[in-house]
C-alpha cells in the first residue's frame, strides 16, 4: 500500500479550475487503486503461486519485498520525471507498462520471471502515482483541493477491505483455469480504462521549475537497500554464511555515502534526492526511524498473518482474506475516530502515541488468544485482536506524516514529503524480509514436513517483534513535534 503524499509546501498562484477536473481525479483514483491492491494480492496468494510454481519459501517474500523496493527507490525520482517531461505523458506511460508488466506476472512460469516482473511492476508504479497529485494541485482551486486529496482516504479504506477479500476470491474461484494469475489479469481491464481516461482527461501539467535527475543518488540508495535486504531474505535457506552478515554490515557506510554525496550535490549547485538539511532536523530523522519502524511491523505483520493461517491452519485463500477483514475495518474505523472527533488537532502527537499503546495492547492480546485456543483458533476468536490492532493503526496513519512534516520548512517540504513515502515502501520491504524470515526460521520440521504446532510458536514470535517494533516507533515519536502545522489539516 502507497500513500504518496502531496508537496504541502503554498502555491505561488492560485490555480484556475480545469473543466474535467472531477473526471480527471476518478482516472488518478483508478490508478491509486491498481497500486493498493498489488501490494496487497501476493500476501493472500503467495502459498497458491509458491505450490504451482515452485521455488523456496524467500519465494513468497520477493513477491512483495521486490515490488515495495522497487516502488521506494522509483518514487524517489518518479516524481522529478513528470516536472521534466510532462505528467500527463508519465502517468501515461507508468499507466501502459504497469499493465504490461502485471500481463508478465500473469504469464510467469518460473518463480524468477515472476519476481522480475514484480520488480518491473513496483518501477512502473512509482512513474504513475506521483503524477495524479501533482496534476490535482493545478487542476483544483484551493476550496476543493480538500476535497480531491480527501477523496484518497476512503479509496485506501475500501482497497485495504477488499483487496485481500478480493485476491482470495479470484484464486479460490479460477477463473477459466487461471487459479492465482487472475490477481494480475484483473489490472488489465483497470488499466486500459486509466488509459484512455488519461487521454481524454489529464491536462497536460508540466512543472516550470524542473531539477535534473540525480542517478548516482539513485544508484547509491538502491545499493544501500539490496545490501540490506538480500541477506535478510536470503540467508536463512543457504545457512547464513559470513559474506551474508557483511552485506548488511556494508548497507550503512553505503547509505552514509549516499548522504554525503546529497550534502555535495547541493554545494555544487544541483538537486539533491534529499535535501541535506533535514537530516539535521530532529522531527525529520525521528519520522523516518518512527515510519522504518512502523510500516516494517505493520507490512511484515501482514505477511506473516496470512502465512499463519494458510500454511498453520489450513484456510482457503478466500478464507484468509475475510479472516483479515476485521483489521481493515479497524483501520478505517481509526481515521474515522482521529477525524470525526477532531483527535489530531486537540491530541497531536499524543494521538500517536495513543494508537501505538492501542496497537501494542491488541498484539499482546493476539498472543493470549494463541495460548488459550491453541492451533483450532478461529477467525471469530482473532477478530478482537486485530480489530483494535487495526483502530490502532488508523489512529496512528491519521496524524503521522502531518506531524512529521511540521518539523520541518516549507520550501523542504517536498523533498521531505517524497522520502517518508520511500521510506514508507522500504519500510514494509524490511518488514517482509525480517519478519518473514523470523517466521520460517522457527519453523520445526518432521518427515511429513512442518509440525502444525510449530506455526502457533513462529506466530507468537513475530507478534513479540512486533511489539518490540512499536516500542521503538513510541520513542522515536518523542522527536516529532507536538502539533501539525494548521494549514496542512486541509489535506
Amino acid at each position: 500500500m502507497t500513500t504518496v503524499l502531496p508537496d504541502t509546501a503554498p502555491p505561488d498562484t492560485q490555480p484556475a479550475a480545469y473543466r474535467w477536473r472531477w473526471a480527471a481525479l476518478f482516472v488518478i483514483l483508478a490508478a491509486e487503486v491498481m497500486d493498493l491492491l498489488d501490494a496487497l494480492v501476493t500476501t493472500i496468494a503467495g502459498p497458491s503461486i509458491q505450490a504451482e510454481l515452485g521455488g523456496s519459501e524467500s519465494l513468497i517474500q520477493w513477491l512483495g519485498a521486490g515490488y515495495t523496493l522497487a516502488m521506494a527507490v522509483g518514487l524517489i525520482t518518479g516524481g522529478r520525471l513528470g516536472d521534466l517531461y510532462g505528467r500527463k505523458r508519465m502517468f501515461m506511460i507508468g499507466a501502459a507498462g504497469f499493465v504490461a508488466a502485471s500481463a508478465l506476472c500473469a504469464a510467469a512460469t518460473t518463480p524468477e520471471m515472476l519476481i522480475g516482473a514484480r520488480v518491473l511492476q513496483g518501477l512502473l508504479g512509482a512513474v504513475l502515482l506521483p503524477q495524479g497529485l501533482g496534476m490535482i494541485k493545478e487542476m483544483f482551486p484551493p476550496k476543493e483541493a480538500g476535497a480531491a486529496f480527501g477523496a484518497f482516504g476512503p479509496v485506501m479504506g475500501l482497497s485495504a477491505v477488499g483487496g485481500p477479500i478480493l485476491a482470495g476470491w479470484l484464486v479460490d474461484a479460477d477463473l477459466l483455469g487461471t487459479g492465482w494469475r487472475m490477481i494480475f489479469l484483473i489490472n488489465l481491464p483497470l488499466g486500459l480504462l486509466a488509459l484512455l481516461g488519461a487521454a481524454k482527461f489529464l491536462p497536460e501539467s508540466r512543472s516550470a521549475h524542473a531539477s535534473r535527475l540525480d542517478l548516482g543518488g539513485v544508484a547509491l540508495v538502491s545499493a544501500g537497500a539490496l545490501l540490506l535486504l538480500y541477506p535478510l531474505v536470503q540467508g536463512r535457506e543457504l545457512g547464513w554464511p559470513a559474506w551474508t552478515f557483511v552485506m548488511m554490515a556494508a548497507s550503512l557506510p553505503v547509505f552514509l555515502l549516499f548522504g554525503r554525496q546529497q550534502a555535495a550535490r547541493r554545494r555544487s549547485g544541483g538537486d539533491p534526492l534529499v535535501e541535506p538539511s533535514l537530516f539535521r532536523r530532529r522531527a525529520f530523522t525521528g519520522g523516518l526511524v518512527a515510519g522504518l519502524a512502523f510500516f516494517a511491523g505493520m507490512i511484515g505483520f501482514g505477511l506473516a498473518f496470512s502465512l499463519y493461517v494458510q500454511l498453520g491452519l489450513g484456510y482457503s485463500p478466500l478464507k484468509a482474506g475475510l479472516a483479515s477483514v476485521p483489521q481493515s475495518l479497524g483501520i478505517v474505523v481509526g481515521f474515522g475516530i482521529a477525524g470525526g472527533a477532531g483527535l489530531t488537532r486537540k491530541l497531536g502527537r499524543r494521538l500517536l502515541h495513543l494508537g501505538l499503546a492501542v496497537m501494542a495492547a491488541a498484539t499482546i492480546g493476539f498472543v493470549i488468544t494463541l495460548d488459550q485456543a491453541g492451533i483450532g483458533v478461529t477467525p471469530w476468536q482473532l477478530a478482537p485482536a486485530l480489530g483494535v490492532f487495526g483502530i490502532g493503526m488508523g489512529l496512528v496513519m491519521a496524524p503521522f506524516f502531518d506531524i512529521i512534516l511540521a518539523g520541518v520548512q516549507p520550501h523542504e517540504t517536498g523533498s521531505a514529503s517524497g522520502s517518508l513515502t520511500a521510506v514508507q515502501q522500504l519500510g514494509g520491504a524490511v518488514g517482509i524480509a525480517l519478519l518473514g524470515t523470523l517466521f520460517f526460521n522457527t519453523l520445526s520440521f518432521g518427515p511429513l514436513g512442518p509440525d502444525p504446532a510449530s506455526f502457533g510458536d513462529a506466530m507468537r514470535l513475530v507478534l513479540w517483534v512486533e511489539v518490540a517494533l512499536l516500542a521503538v516507533t513510541f520513542l522515536a515519536a518523542f522527536l516529532l513535534p507536538r502539533q501539525a502545522r494548521e494549514e496542512e489539516h486541509a489535506h
